[in-house]
């Protein structure tokens, strides 16, 4: 992980779309993907920081 670096939040936590996603949400699935074929395989900024600091793209759960 990261060394002195803030976890990212937003996307972990607070956003509607990637949480619902990542909780296995259809809607909030497709949604995700328009958002990753818009924005990258890392999403928005949001999903970009999450990948930084804990090496998976939005889509996926954070490995234990």
């Amino acid at each position: 992980m990261a060394d002195q670096k803030k976890a990212p939040v937003f996307c972990e936590n607070y956003c509607l779309v990637c949480k619902g996603a990542r909780a296995g949400n259809g809607f909030f699935k497709a949604i995700q993907n328009i958002e990753l074929k818009i924005f990258g395989k890392n999403g928005c900024p949001w999903g970009k920081a999450r990948t930084e600091y804990y090496g998976v793209t939005p889509d996926q759960p954070i490995p234990k």
